[in-house]
């Protein structure tokens, strides 16, 4: 089945991966910008939608933060709900559609989603999987551009 939609814990990620915005504090809107803007790329290099759940509500925010599309969406929980149940929510009514996948370091929240019928991925393992994805891309876009550049060279 393919995978239709990746749930991302936004707090989780960002808290386990030390090098998004070094020296941002973590609930920052630059640590948040950084995630979606990670995010966003990865979406492009696989094509699989990402839906990113924050706790807490977006109100008083700043006006510079990125706004939801379709292919990456950006979720705050409101008062009185979590990230989780945003996340658990959305797992239990997408998996009619196919797999997906969620990503957070909660070990409850992972097993839970998982008996939804999702998969799970640990934050660490999953900044691996985007890493990895991203320089696939890299290397595919130099090959083509190199192949691209030798075929309308002149002789």
């Amino acid at each position: 089945m393919a995978l239709v939609r990746i749930l991302v814990d936004g707090y989780s990620l960002i808290h386990s991966w030390p090098e998004l915005a070094p020296g941002k504090p973590r609930h920052s809107a630059a640590a948040r910008e950084e995630l979606i803007r990670w995010l966003t790329q990865y979406r492009d290099a696989c094509g699989t939608p990402v839906t990113i759940v924050f706790d807490g509500s977006d109100s008083g925010r700043g006006r510079k933060e990125k706004t939801s599309t379709p292919d990456v969406e950006i979720l705050y929980s409101r008062a009185g709900q979590t990230a989780d149940d945003i996340i658990e929510r959305a797992a239990h009514r997408l998996a009619a559609y196919g797999e997906v996948l969620v990503v957070t370091d909660d070990l409850a929240e992972r097993e839970t989603a998982s008996s939804l019928g999702a998969v799970t991925s640990s934050c660490s393992s999953f900044v691996q999987t985007l890493h990895h994805a991203l320089d696939e891309l890299q290397r595919d876009l130099g090959r083509h551009n190199r192949k691209e550049r030798t075929k309308y060279r002149e002789p």
